[in-house]
């Protein structure tokens, strides 16, 4: 009898491939986490697709030192819990360093230093592929990237000049210097991935889950009170129920008002729902194509 694979277990199937598939052709891949839904994922997939031997990649997290504390400790479980390799780079190192220039003013945000951080830590450690949860749904440059994402010396990205994967061939040829983007899970989308994880019974983050914090209001966007994002006089605080959507620096990562305590009741939520999961970051807002800028620089 022919044996059909439902839609997740193709999902998981692909993305175990492609993980085996960078294993077979990079020397030194490094995993990017975030502590997000996504990375978590992928660091899941990873575990299953090398087992029982040791996920044979290191953990890579550009640490803006304005994370969500529940993000930090939900990471170093996870370390521990699955014996990992944890590399931290520091945005607030560069910054005493004087590489990079911290912003100033109400919109004032870490989120884009990340980039030089993450090229300077891929650049020390020599890594060859970067592992990232990028997926094609989340944003429309997130929907140009290949599998396998060519970057070059500089750690730049060309989206008009990206090498054509045929059927499950990928490419991932280079010159001395240049490195790779990885997507394992590019053609996940956000229900798929909730959906996998309640499947899978894994744990996650409480952030995802709702719980009383104090927010505040800024151009339409929730943003949780904390001493990393200085208010506007009108912005007035006050204590609601809501949860991350995604999970990312304090002062660009908004949240949602939301009653939904449990990974089914996520899931009815995000199925209903009628705005993207990226929506509430203000990063995205800075322009039109304030992310393709941002990948073209060298970030996730």
């Amino acid at each position: 009898m022919k044996y059909y694979l439902n839609h997740l277990e193709e999902l998981e199937s692909e993305s175990i491939f492609i993980l085996r598939e960078v294993a077979a052709q990079f020397e030194n891949p490094v995993i990017l986490f975030s502590g997000g839904k996504d990375s978590i994922l992928m660091v899941y997939l990873a575990i299953k697709a090398f087992y029982p031997a040791k996920v044979p990649f290191p953990l890579l997290h550009i640490d803006t030192g304005h994370n969500f504390p529940e993000a930090l400790e939900y990471r170093d479980w996870l370390v521990k819990h699955y014996n990992l390799r944890l590399i931290i780079g520091s945005v607030q190192k560069a910054i005493d360093e004087g590489k990079v220039k911290e912003e100033r003013g109400y919109n004032a945000s870490r989120n884009a230093l990340q980039t030089y951080v993450l090229l300077d830590e891929l650049e020390k450690g020599k890594y060859d592929a970067a592992l990232g949860g990028g997926r094609r749904d989340e944003e429309k440059a997130r929907a140009k990237e290949r599998f396998f994402s060519h970057r070059d010396e500089f750690g730049q990205w060309d989206p008009k000049n990206q090498r054509p994967e045929l059927w499950n061939l990928f490419n991932g040829r280079k010159h001395f210097g240049e490195h790779f983007r990885v997507f394992p899970i590019s053609n996940w989308t956000e229900l798929d991935v909730w959906r996998y994880l309640a499947a899978e019974e894994f744990p996650l983050p409480n952030l995802y889950f709702a719980h009383k914090r104090n927010i505040f209001e800024r151009d339409g966007v929730l943003l949780a009170d904390c001493e990393y994002i200085t208010r506007k006089p009108e912005e007035i605080v006050k204590e609601e129920m809501i949860r991350c959507r995604t999970i990312g620096d304090m002062t660009c990562t908004g949240v949602w008002r939301s009653t939904a305590s449990t990974i089914e009741e996520i899931i009815q939520e995000v199925a209903t729902s009628r705005l993207t999961e990226r929506g509430g970051r203000s990063d995205d807002r800075r322009s039109e194509t304030s992310m393709e800028d941002r990948k073209k620089q060298g970030y996730f």
